[in-house]
């Protein structure tokens, strides 16, 4: 094989060799990476913990994916005029519209409507914090619950009823992870003690994942390998 040859084909391999390591890189990382949330932008994400002074209250944060969602939302409540909503499905978002939901009454009842807390099998009491800047710091539902909260179940169902494709990315204590949407609404969540199992499991599932996912990509890597290897014996031969 002429020289030229040999060097077109040997860089030809590594490349395809390099390319097929890297995409089992990326598949392992992305393995890790939280789904698409909506088709409308970023997801809503709420943070679940339990207050340290005191113990018979749990808080959620709720924060919106993007401010447009704010103002489909003000115009369900009739905050915002019905126009705001284009014929083609964009949404008219107009800065002034975070000031107008967030301190609105019907703002507080929908969140102590869609929102939900329950320990020991009982019912939480919650009570909405006044928010600021609710676009960016997003709205706290402080719950009250009968007593001392070792773990509670909560029910999170905001923006489903504007549109099932709604999700939301939840959090709690000690790393644990939930995601809502219209099918998954109610999540248990462990806020003192005994999560470190719960920790365990997460990281098992994620490593299950990586396998299943990177289980594809390795054949493609090794026909790679067994390639670069044929062209080493048949250019060490020729030489």
């Amino acid at each position: 094989m002429p020289p030229h040859r040999r060097r077109r084909w040997r860089g030809a391999v590594t490349a395809f060799a390099l390319a097929m390591c890297s995409a089992v890189a990326t598949a392992a990382s992305v393995a890790l990476v939280p789904a698409a949330a909506h088709p409308f932008g970023d997801p809503q994400t709420v943070a679940v913990a339990r207050d340290e002074q005191r113990p018979d209250v749990v808080h959620v944060r709720w924060r919106v994916g993007g401010p447009d969602d704010l103002t489909l939302l003000g115009v369900s409540l009739g905050l915002l005029p019905e126009d705001r909503l284009l014929p083609d499905g964009n949404v008219d978002y107009r800065y002034s519209d975070p000031g107008l939901v967030g301190p609105s009454e019907q703002f507080s009842a929908y969140l102590l409507k869609r929102i939900t807390v329950t320990a020991d099998g009982r019912p939480c009491v919650g009570a909405v914090e006044p928010p600021r800047a609710v676009a960016r710091t997003g709205a706290t539902v402080d719950f009250t619950c009968p007593g001392p909260v070792g773990s509670a179940t909560v029910t999170m169902r905001t923006l489903t009823d504007l549109n099932s494709a709604y999700r939301a990315l939840a959090t709690g204590p000690d790393g644990q992870r939930a995601v809502y949407d219209s099918v998954r609404e109610s999540h248990d969540w462990v806020l003192t003690g005994g999560s470190a199992t719960r920790s365990a499991n997460l990281g098992r599932r994620a490593a299950v994942q990586i396998v299943s996912v990177t289980a594809g990509a390795l054949p493609v890597a090794t026909v790679a390998l067994m390639l670069f290897r044929r062209f080493n014996r048949r250019r060490k031969a020729v030489t």
